[in-house]
């Protein structure tokens, strides 16, 4: 399926921002509010319309709150891996960035000019700002009439394929549809990622499918660093039982609430992980774990899950989880008198793109934020912090972006533009290859085995080696005969090379540290491993390692 250059159409911006979500909508904002024409491309929403909270250091839910107070709990949750300037720019921008929303008319809970403030694990104080019909889903909705008062060029239903690159700079993207032969090869002076995380590359996940694992690829094939890989995050509470909440994470500012976790017994076990709070101040990264072990020791439920006992909330509080109550009652189950059942699940993933306070990738033209960036969480993620990276960082790189002074004249776009649809030509194959869904269902089927909770040194060398044989196979042929095959071709190398840097990093980590347990290396050791582990594309394309000192 050969492409030919000038059948391919062509816009021209100052940012081009990749992702629909709410980092993606905040960074078109501000870059526009800088006085830049925007153009914010997108397949979809992503994840953030599942966002259930924001911390916010606004000291409503205690008064001894305050930002060095949340600077501290994001180090010491991140099991002191995370890069201090972008913990500052969270730990002193939340607020303002949660007044501005408001400012829009995003609703958060409050009583008497004072913001209600839920408690969720490993946070110190209560400081989870929120919306009860749901708050990321109401955060978009404002920040998407913000973006078109704002008067940003809008390309829904596009999906990139590839950064235009041009002399070690980024000058745009290369859009694709997904379902028909359209291609769209846009110009910027500063393109955005804000695409999301990892995707599905685990069987169990709880990322939606317009998340796939692109922005790690697009940015690594671009020359950027990616680092701390091998941290995925598993979210400790996302539903099994009943089957139509299948993948639903229940808040842990439930547990602050006063649910409880249960085994099969009926024991309240996390006062043996956790003594003195049980399912209180706990970090994710821990609860996962704790839960985790509770079921691969035979002390879970028939299912492979625990009970997440919602009765013990008083029901006041419970009614304030608006979406939550409202989906286990359509399922069937009244949270009044019973709880659903859990199991840990892929989640986020904290590592990306490397980035500096400014979201600057180090690639002259190309910024990262939200998940689509690493080095903010360290080896893990609090609670709540995930909103709070989308909304931060967002406005950040979006500002960051503004200010590039990479400039679009005196190029060969004839060559940058044919070089990039290169990436979809490469997928023209044997039909007798395997295709791209078969692909991404190996690499499924393998990442719990070898890169789940619990690792072993011997089980990830035996997925690295798989895993480069996958990604070969992708760059070599895979049976892709028409248009949306081939896009999904694109897709399965991306998975399998964002797959490949996860284990590969968890191989070389030899300690256990946050979300990344090895069985092999149970210890924690800051004397050999309080660093990042990055990667960057060789000459040939070729994946090279190092270490990257912490800021």
């Amino acid at each position: 399926m050969r492409i030919p250059t000038d059948a391919v159409a062509t816009s021209e911006t100052d940012v081009l921002v990749l992702g629909g979500g709410i980092a993606g909508h905040r960074a078109a904002a501000a870059a526009r509010q800088s006085g830049k024409a925007v153009s914010l491309a997108y397949m979809a929403k992503g994840a953030s319309i599942f966002i259930i909270g924001c911390n916010a250091p606004f000291g409503h839910g205690d008064a001894r709150d305050g930002p060095d107070i949340y600077f501290d709990d994001m180090v010491r949750g991140g099991y002191g891996l995370n890069d201090r300037r972008l913990v500052r720019l969270v730990a002193d921008e939340a607020t303002t960035a949660i007044s501005e929303l408001r400012a829009l008319g995003v609703p958060f809970a409050a009583k008497d000019s004072r913001l209600l403030q839920r408690h969720l694990s490993g946070n110190t104080y209560p400081r989870s700002v929120y919306v009860p019909e749901g708050t990321g889903r109401v955060i978009l909705d404002q920040l998407a009439r913000q973006c078109q008062g704002l008067g940003v060029a809008t390309l829904a239903g596009w999906k990139a394929i590839a950064l235009l690159c041009d002399g070690g700079e980024v000058v745009g993207a290369l859009l694709a549809r997904p379902r028909e032969p359209r291609l769209l090869a846009v110009r910027a002076s500063a393109v955005v990622l804000a695409m999301g995380g990892i995707g599905r590359i685990y069987e169990d996940s709880t990322y939606p499918a317009d998340v796939a694992s692109d922005a790690y690829a697009l940015a690594f094939d671009a020359g950027a660093r990616l680092i701390d890989m091998e941290f995925v995050q598993f979210e400790p509470v996302v539903t099994v039982r009943p089957e139509a909440c299948r993948g639903m994470e229940m808040p842990t500012a439930m547990l602050g609430d006063g649910a409880t976790l249960l085994n099969a017994a009926g024991e309240r076990f996390m006062f043996r992980h956790n003594p003195e709070h049980g399912e209180k101040r706990i970090e994710k990264a821990r609860l996962s774990l704790a839960i985790q072990r509770e079921i691969d020791e035979g002390r879970g439920l028939p299912d492979g899950s625990v009970l997440f006992d919602t009765t013990q909330v008083p029901q006041a509080q419970l009614e304030t989880y608006v979406a939550h109550v409202r989906r286990l009652r359509s399922a069937g189950l009244e949270p009044t008198k019973e709880g659903p059942h859990v199991r840990p699940a892929a989640h986020s993933e904290m590592g990306g793109v490397a980035i500096d306070e400014a979201c600057w990738s180090g690639v002259p033209g190309l910024y990262a934020c939200g998940e689509s960036a690493g080095g903010l969480h360290g080896a893990s993620r609090l609670a709540g912090n995930g909103g709070s990276d989308t909304v931060v960082t967002g406005a950040a790189a979006g500002r960051g972006a503004a200010a590039s002074p990479v400039t679009l004249t005196g190029r060969n776009w004839t060559r940058i533009v044919d070089a990039a649809v290169g990436k979809l030509r490469a997928v023209e194959h044997d039909p007798g290859a395997a295709t791209p869904d078969e692909i991404k269902q190996r690499i499924r089927a393998l990442m719990p085995r070898a890169a789940g909770i619990w690792r072993w040194g011997d089980e990830l060398a035996k997925a690295e080696r798989e895993l480069e044989s996958l990604l070969q196979l992708t760059g070599a042929g895979l049976a892709a005969p028409d248009w949306p095959a081939s896009v999904k071709a694109l897709e399965a190398r991306n998975m399998a090379l964002t797959a490949r840097l996860v284990v590969q990093g968890a191989l070389a980590r030899r300690e256990s540290r946050g979300a990344h347990q090895r069985l092999d290396w149970p210890d924690q050791d800051d004397e050999h491993w309080l660093h990042h582990i990055a990667f960057l594309r060789g000459p040939a394309g070729e994946i090279v390692s190092g270490e990257l000192a912490i800021h």
